[in-house]
């Protein structure tokens, strides 16, 4: 185990590895991460190893998305010598789910319907149609240095995404977020402990070489960054609730051939302004309610038509004890599309972390970790773009990001230098 007086110095420095480049930004964490002692996890093993609780625990993977294996949990933790193997089987199990949503099925239950759909005297255009016409948007031949799932936004359009950051880390700090700048390059351990697996074949992770030394990965969400900050930490129950926002980029290796996901609504590499909070047991499931609500002032100033789902068991992934989504109306697609989650993890995260508050009492618990999409890039570009498109073809600023774009209240075709179109042939041997 590390000791946290000697871990806080070098969790400080891990902070400040960014915006290097990737060669630099490797080596450094590499460094830093060798000295940065990951702990034992503490699983739940009073409720996971008991017999009793099997067919619960069963029911519980087969509504989420099958992983685990409790009757294999349960064989091993008879057996003294098969500690290693008896750990990476409780990994394997997810979380416990709220029982309210246990009872869901497969379908989510709408919690909340805002605003109304925009009625529109011309036919609405698809973003990538909008932005292209305005030549702000390049998506196509973007060449070795970028490829599939990529983009470049220019002009106003990328004026704009800066802006929706502005405000969104504006609207977090009012809210008392502390803001922290995290790495993008973290140990796949962590990221496998805030509960992405990284090893199977449809990883979503992507991988750095192993010749840095460490098994690296790059981060998927802050969430995970912030997590790793909090690693081997003991905080007051004063403390609490902890919250921390934090801009990042995102990398997922996902891909999807689904037509309502076309364009930069999936794409492999994007900005996302991210929320993280550490909570006391009892008090989580409140928080996450605070959570949604900021997620929905912000929809909510931005003009934006939108539903609040509260997901079902399999939507879960392995952390979420609950998760609720926000899709908000596109209307040229004629769709609602997901903006923004926010999940309780419970314990899930800091049992894996070591994450631990004192209470009043002196006794030491497990914090619940919590986190909350406050703006990811691509999505929020898309329904503002499509909802506040002009019948000329232009797109009109949502007042509240009026003063984050310099008092301009129209997007319009600008006379901005093309991007290079690369024909890119591979070599033949």
């Amino acid at each position: 185990m590390c000791y946290i007086m000697n871990l806080r110095p070098k969790l400080f420095a891990f902070s400040l590895i960014k915006r290097f480049s990737t060669q630099v930004q490797t080596k450094a964490a590499s460094l830093i991460i060798s000295k940065h002692c990951m702990p034992e996890p503490e699983y739940n093993i009073e409720y996971l190893c008991n017999e009793k609780n099997r067919d619960a625990i069963l029911n519980n993977i087969m509504k989420r998305k099958g992983v685990g294996d409790i009757d294999k949990v349960l064989e091993l933790s008879k057996k003294l010598d098969s500690k290693n193997e008896l750990l990476l089987e409780l990994s394997k199990i997810p979380n416990c789910t709220d029982p309210q949503v246990l009872e869901y099925g497969d379908e989510p239950q709408i919690l909340k319907i805002s605003g109304s759909e925009r009625k529109f005297d011309f036919k609405p255009q698809e973003f990538s149609v909008l932005a292209g016409k305005l030549k702000l948007l390049r998506t196509e031949n973007l060449g070795p240095f970028a490829g599939h799932k990529s983009y470049i936004l220019l002009g106003d359009l990328a004026e704009l995404e800066q802006a929706l950051i502005h405000y969104s880390i504006r609207k977090l700090m009012v809210s008392g977020f502390k803001l922290v700048s995290v790495p993008d390059i973290l140990p796949t351990a962590v990221i496998e402990r805030c509960g992405l697996i990284v090893n199977n074949e449809r990883t979503l992770v992507y991988t750095l070489d192993p010749c840095y030394g460490d098994k690296l990965g790059l981060s998927g969400t802050a969430e995970m960054s912030l997590a790793n900050k909090l690693t081997n930490t003991v905080l007051s129950q004063e403390k609490l609730p902890l919250k921390l926002a934090a801009v990042s980029r995102c990398f997922r290796a996902e891909t999807s051939k689904a037509a309502e996901e076309r364009g930069i609504y999936r794409v492999h590499q994007f900005t996302k302004v991210e929320m993280f909070a550490c909570s006391e047991q009892e008090k989580s499931s409140d928080f996450l309610s605070e959570i949604q609500s900021i997620q929905e002032d912000m929809f909510t100033d931005l003009n934006l038509h939108f539903k609040v789902l509260d997901m079902p068991p399999y939507e879960l992934g392995a952390p979420a004890y609950r998760k609720l989504d926000i899709e908000g109306w596109m209307p040229g697609r004629g769709i609602f599309g997901e903006l923004s989650s926010c999940s309780n993890c419970t314990d899930y995260q800091s049992r894996r972390l070591n994450i631990k508050y004192k209470t009043k009492n002196g006794e030491t618990m497990h914090v619940h970790t919590l986190n909350g999409t406050a703006c990811a890039i691509p999505r929020m570009l898309i329904a503002i773009c499509e909802t506040h498109q002009t019948k000329d073809g232009n797109i009109k600023v949502p007042s509240k990001l009026v003063p984050y774009m310099k008092g301009k209240t129209i997007i319009e075709k600008q006379p901005i230098a093309d991007t290079r179109t690369y024909k890119y042939k591979p070599k033949i041997n």
